[in-house]
């Protein structure tokens, strides 16, 4: 049997790879790698699980899996473990390599929900265990710890369940998009946020007080009133912040996770939660500040529930141009510059940018790329899609080095992006994205906006910049507008 000491040595080399995986994916150039080392460290933590003992305990739930090899391969449950596992695997690569860049948004969303489900159902299985193992809870101090942690497990896990599928119910369009408010909806949040408290406070009450049985109805209440909590909480929030609530929602997902760890007294999975939670945390707060906006003020102001329409009245009426003079412009421009949104997604156009790309830049233009912080459904949406079609990555520019030398760009071409490039947040005090920082795309010499039709962006908010004396627009698929302008510089 292995010692615990190699045990312990194994979860903090799993620790390491965990820190350094999310430290490399922070940048593009390494993100594949870091992918890579977190999904070592994670194997190396699941098999330490196995062999992990502790023989001198008396709490069911404090043994080790190895404790129970002796009971036989299929009586010990590691033959359900496996086949779990083994399942689990198979859905999740084959939904992973057939998922559409379009769908990843909804597919991180349902992951999130699904780790914080993971985490609720060990919550309720080990309070179980307990039970069945002593015909009542555990107390003590020690016991206490790991009560309170099954409580704030099972109300964060079922919580961030029901909410991601709200989330990905707006994001896959099953459901609006738009934010669902109704008049004292705040008031019903925190009325069932203090009931969930009354029910944590319930379930870790001495066992003199509330009874096991007793205890085991309080504890699928709280499960039943935090999924309540989840919907309520993500349907106030519109599809423009889809991207901040994605990466709250991964934060939770790694707080329940931590939580847990405390109730299987599991070191990585307490250290791997707590850093998901918190790069969760800095993700959302990164991207409030990016749309300058407060956590409060996305959660609570239901952005997005309805059209908004900009207080300077109707402008002008888009002007809209063919293909074949859009090449013209862009046959003489020595400087471009591609602003990506959620339309390059839904028309699976980044391989044909970097096709048109290469072309300009063989026609004499320099070429880079400006990316949003909320650009997309998800956090770095658009640098996948970039990635993905081996951008090279010395041409990806953020908004505060592209803002400044957008005066001297020829042709700045907009495909898809809505609310990132829209002049109303500078100069429209009405507006609901006023004062959020934007790729000031309407500064370029000549704008290019590729839109499917003439409708409004995702979040309901009017454009003024496609009103703009300089702004010209190309209706359709943004793939076969940007095939067609790449086939006439062939044809030259």
């Amino acid at each position: 049997m292995i010692s615990n000491e190699i045990i312990n040595i194994a979860y903090i080399i799993a620790c390491l790879f965990f820190i350094i995986g999310i430290k490399n994916l922070g940048k593009p150039a390494t993100a594949r790698r870091g992918n890579f080392q977190s999904m070592i460290g994670m194997a190396i933590a699941a098999a330490a699980v196995y062999f992990e003992s502790n023989p001198d305990a008396t709490i069911v739930t404090d043994k080790g899996i190895a404790d129970f090899w002796h009971t036989g391969f299929t009586e010990s449950g590691f033959l359900w473990s496996f086949v779990a596992l083994a399942i689990g695997a198979a859905i999740g690569a084959i939904w992973a390599k057939k998922v559409k860049m379009t769908g990843m948004p909804e597919l991180v969303a349902l992951f999130n929900g699904f780790g914080g489900l993971a985490s609720a159902l060990v919550a309720i299985s080990t309070s179980l265990l307990v039970i069945a193992h002593f015909g009542t809870t555990q107390e003590g101090d020690a016991q206490m710890v790991e009560t309170i942690a099954t409580g704030l497990t099972i109300f964060i896990g079922t919580m961030c369940f029901s909410g991601s599928v709200i989330a990905w119910a707006k994001l896959a369009e099953k459901m609006t998009g738009r934010a669902i408010v109704f008049r004292g909806q705040n008031i019903i949040n925190g009325l069932i946020l203090l009931a969930i408290i009354g029910g944590i406070v319930l379930y870790v009450m001495p066992n003199e007080i509330i009874n096991p049985d007793m205890k085991f109805i309080v504890m699928i209440a709280l499960a039943g009133v935090s999924l309540v909590f989840g919907v309520m909480f993500v349907l106030p929030i519109g599809g423009g912040d889809m991207p901040v609530v994605i990466a709250l929602l991964n934060s939770i997902s790694g707080l329940a996770a931590a939580t847990s760890g405390f109730i299987l007294e599991n070191t990585a999975l307490i250290v791997s939660g707590c850093l998901v939670g918190a790069s969760g945390v800095i993700l959302t707060l990164i991207m409030c500040k990016a749309m300058n906006r407060s956590i409060s003020n996305l959660l609570f102001s239901g952005f997005g529930a309805k059209d908004t329409v900009s207080s300077k009245g109707p402008g002008a009426e888009p002007k809209a141009i063919s293909v074949e003079d859009a090449y013209l412009i862009l046959e003489s421009a020595s400087s471009v510059v591609f602003i990506p949104g959620y339309g390059m997604a839904v028309a699976q156009a980044q391989h044909v940018v970097r096709e048109l790309a290469a072309k300009l830049e063989d026609n004499g233009a320099e070429v880079s790329y400006c990316v949003h912080p909320v650009a997309g459904r998800m956090p770095g949406h658009m640098n996948v899609l970039l990635a993905e079609a081996d951008i090279p990555y010395e041409q990806l520019k953020s908004m505060d080095d592209m803002n400044p030398t957008m005066p001297m760009q020829d042709v700045a071409i907009v495909i898809g992006a809505n609310d990132v490039v829209n002049p109303a947040a500078e100069t429209d005090e009405s507006s609901p994205i006023y004062g959020m920082p934007i790729i000031k795309a309407y500064e370029a010499k000549t704008v290019f906006v590729l839109k499917r039709g003439k409708g409004r962006g995702y979040s309901g908010v009017e454009n003024e910049l496609f009103s703009m004396p300089n702004t010209l627009m190309l209706y359709g698929d943004a793939k076969a507008t940007i095939s067609s302008l790449g086939a006439e510089f062939a044809a030259e």
